[in-house]
């Protein structure tokens, strides 16, 4: 087969034109680091009110937690872990989650997942919110780990002193976590 499959329903389809869509399959996923890459960019021009744009909030994130010996896995969740904030700022976990739910381990998808709830910590409380939400995942056992990811890198990260390192410094990373299995 070349080119597009020809069935117009799955129950149609053949084993042969499944074996060329899984070949187009690892093609697209090959270009996940460079869409990954420009939606970061994209996270340059808005400071939501912040006081720096949510692209250096990002690199601080990630800088802090290298600055901290995390793991490589780890810092990848920090960079991205904001990925989301243009798209859909209430729900940007989940976009931020889903991205690096097949290539980190269990620990680092929950603290991408849930770091919206554990970040209101910080600042619910002057929104009339409830604070401890998080607590109610306090028996999950990546509790801790997604508490320590927002008080030691991700609540601090909005300094527009820190000298951070660039999105281009951390390319290399981007690119060996999340090219493909």
């Amino acid at each position: 087969m070349n080119g597009k499959a020809t069935f117009t329903r799955f129950e149609d389809s053949t084993k042969a034109e499944w074996d060329e869509i899984m070949q187009c399959m690892k093609h697209t996923q090959s270009l996940v680091p460079d869409r990954i890459l420009e939606q970061l960019r994209h996270l340059a021009s808005d400071d939501g009110g912040f006081p720096v744009s949510r692209l250096e909030h990002s690199l601080q994130t990630a800088t802090r937690a290298m600055r901290g010996g995390e793991k490589d896995e780890y810092i990848a969740c920090a960079l991205i872990h904001d990925i989301g904030d243009t798209l859909s700022p209430y729900n940007h976990p989940a976009i931020a989650s889903a991205i690096v739910k097949p290539f980190v381990s269990e620990a680092n998808h929950w603290m991408v997942e849930h770091h919206g709830i554990f970040q209101g910590y910080y600042f619910w409380h002057h929104l009339g919110l409830d604070r401890n939400t998080r607590d109610a995942f306090r028996d999950n056992p990546h509790y801790e780990y997604t508490e320590e990811f927002c008080a030691k890198y991700d609540q601090v990260a909005f300094d527009p002193e820190y000298k951070s390192e660039t999105l281009e410094f951390f390319e290399p990373l981007i690119r060996a976590t999340f090219s493909g299995r």
